[in-house]
């Protein structure tokens, strides 16, 4: 492990005391609650209440404004530890916080100042507010990730200027904090006739903007304390200075999306590390065969399999954080690296804690099953892993790698 500044070990302690003493008691007394398909129930306002009083509410948002601004040289080192030690309490609620500070961060970097004022000090006035990021549509996902730089693969969801207004239609869905949101960054085609890294522009929309209606909460397989949601845009009228970047934002989504493959990697490896915790003390006091499990060798070797892994991803990630933070040339591929290996690296760890607690791990009222669950969503969010992969050959052989996508000819 890299060694950590005071301020890293503090803000560490505290998120981990948070999870030991609120997190993990909530989880497990309100089993059942994660299954309410009335999703504005599922968790309690005190959760993030808790989470502003520790400070970890609005990492990333500027000093000025009220924020907790984090050391420049080591804000993705510092992302990266404090999502793992959330996610090792609930994963869904390390998404619900990780989208507001990678938002953060972008906003800080791209909006005007007139509007990092105003919203800015809402965000730090409601503990519960929320931010949300929308590029994924119902058709061509993976393009967005790629990205496919072709017009076929643009956004559907459109942006046009009338007079002092841009005019959007269109819709996105799975998008992380969707259906609580406050403030939306909203990508769309602005210019059809180019391709996407051309012709993409982001907006900033509140939610209560006329002509915008959140249709539902996507009921998720795993990470549930996050809710996932769907948007239409219908003739929605947005002020033109609400434009954040015009036609090249995809190109600016880097100080958005490189710390976000970070924390994505770091909360699979708090899901995985809570695997590793709970698997070691049931092995270690549950008896089969006249003996606590662990003194069987099949028993011992899953343990220390599921340990090697986790220490790897660790590795990684933090290899990973250490190249963002000094924008080195290889941060991009080493940030889909570290998302594919976490990804696939847990899931491996998730499924020996299930196998080690036997039928109790089927059991819903046991727990384990729910870090199995939320492992598997992982493969999926900040793109496929076969899309990162993708990612990662175009960025390590750029003049030779294949297009993927395109006109057939």
């Amino acid at each position: 492990m890299l060694p950590l500044s005071e301020e890293q070990v503090l803000m560490r302690q505290s998120c981990r005391a948070f999870v030991d003493d609120v997190v993990l008691p909530f989880i497990r007394k309100n089993w059942k609650g994660e299954w309410n398909m009335e999703p504005e129930g599922r968790l309690p306002p005190e959760i993030l209440e808790g989470c502003e009083e520790i400070g970890i509410r609005t990492l990333g948002v500027p000093e000025r404004f009220g924020g907790v601004e984090l050391d420049p040289a080591t804000e993705a080192q510092t992302f990266a530890i404090i999502s793992e030690e959330i996610a090792r309490g609930d994963s869904g609620l390390a998404d619900k916080l990780v989208q507001n500070w990678k938002i953060a961060v972008l906003l800080r970097t791209v909006a005007p100042e007139h509007l990092q004022e105003k919203w800015f000090a809402r965000l730090l006035a409601d503990p519960q507010f929320l931010l949300a990021h929308c590029s994924t549509e119902p058709r061509g996902a993976s393009d967005r990730w790629l990205p496919y730089n072709v017009p076929e693969a643009g956004m559907t969801t459109r942006a046009v200027r009338d007079g002092d207004h841009w005019v959007i239609n269109g819709r996105k869905q799975f998008i992380s904090n969707g259906y609580d949101a406050s403030l939306y960054v909203v990508n769309c085609n602005s210019n059809p006739e180019v391709g996407m890294l051309q012709g993409t522009s982001s907006f900033l929309v509140p939610r209560d903007t006329p002509g915008l209606t959140v249709v539902r909460c996507n009921e998720t397989l795993g990470c549930r304390y996050m809710n996932n949601g769907e948007l239409v845009f219908e003739d929605m009228r947005l002020p033109a200075d609400h434009l954040l970047v015009e036609n090249q934002a995809i190109g600016r989504l880097g100080v958005y999306h490189r710390p976000g493959k970070i924390v994505q990697a770091a909360k699979n490896l708090g899901v995985g590390m809570r695997c590793l915790e709970v698997a070691s003390d049931y092995v270690q006091t549950y008896v089969q065969g006249g003996r606590i499990l662990i003194k069987h060798q099949a028993v011992a070797l899953r343990i220390a399999d599921m340990a090697v892994r986790l220490e790897a991803v660790r590795g990684m990630v933090e290899r990973a954080a250490h190249a963002v933070d000094t924008n080195a040339p290889n941060a991009d591929v080493m940030c889909n690296m570290a998302k594919v290996f976490a990804s696939e690296e847990v899931m491996k760890v998730a499924m020996h804690c299930v196998e080690l607690h036997g039928g109790n791990g089927m059991m819903l009222e046991f727990g384990v099953e729910k870090l199995f669950r939320d492992a598997a969503i992982f493969l999926h969010m900040d793109a496929t892993v076969d899309i990162s992969k993708f990612k990662i050959v175009k960025g390590l052989y750029p003049a030779t790698a294949g297009k993927y996508a395109g006109p057939e000819g």
